[in-house]
């Protein structure tokens, strides 16, 4: 009587893999963008993974929206399995950029353990720097357009004409919590969550590039830098 196992999937020989940090207002949106198209890999967030998760209504989905709705943080344990759940997916067999996660230590650790199980080699990490009071300064300058979603910088990337959304020509708008008092708590978080993660990863494959930089600079210094 002949029996069968499940096939152990490897992922391919020639992968590449990506952990994009960053504090908020860093331009990590626009390099991880770019970065997924030039490496034909899929850009993953946590937040996206989560709502991924939650629209197909699987046991993993129906366990986060009962956290989210309460206003709850979802576990570690939770999260890892969500991640384990993303990284299966097809897509990913050629390799992957994550952005915000892994958050601490311990669910970097995770992620080193189950790539390395899945046959991924470890990630490049890529940390994109700035200094906070640039941050501030980008972030309190922001503004957004509520009909097509354009995103302008009245300091960096005014649009053509003083309040006006170039695309659709209705007044821009900005975010209530675009303000510098919100947007030092932000940064205060950060940096209480990401400063150990930071040491954690410079001593394996750790990138850090200047952010300060515009993006096609900062775009063509991590392309130049990653091997």
């Amino acid at each position: 009587m002949s029996s069968t196992t499940e096939p152990i999937i490897q992922s391919p020989p020639s992968t590449r893999t990506l952990l994009l940090l960053g504090p908020p207002g860093c331009g990590k949106g626009t390099q991880a963008e770019r970065l997924a198209r030039n490496f034909s890999i899929p850009a993953i967030s946590t937040g996206e993974m989560i709502r991924a998760e939650i629209r197909a209504s699987s046991e993993l989905g129906k366990i986060a929206a009962g956290v989210t709705i309460t206003g709850g943080l979802l576990s570690d344990e939770l999260v890892n399995k969500i991640i384990k759940s993303r990284l299966s997916q097809p897509d990913c067999a050629a390799g992957f950029m994550l952005d915000g996660y892994p958050r601490t230590v311990d669910q970097a650790r995770y992620l080193g353990e189950l790539m390395a199980g899945m046959g991924f080699s470890q990630p490049s990490v890529v940390h994109i720097d700035v200094p906070a009071e640039q941050l501030i300064a980008r972030t309190c300058n922001r503004r957004f357009c509520p009909q097509c979603g354009s995103i302008f910088n009245l300091q960096s990337h005014p649009p053509k004409e003083a309040g006006l959304c170039d695309n659709c020509h209705i007044e821009l708008q900005q975010r209530s919590d675009d303000c510098e008092e919100t947007v030092k708590n932000r940064l205060a978080a950060y940096e209480r969550s990401t400063a150990p993660l930071i040491d954690f990863y410079q001593s394996r494959d750790y990138l850090r590039v200047d952010g300060t930089r515009s993006p096609d600079v900062v775009f063509q210094s991590i392309l130049d830098s990653l091997h």
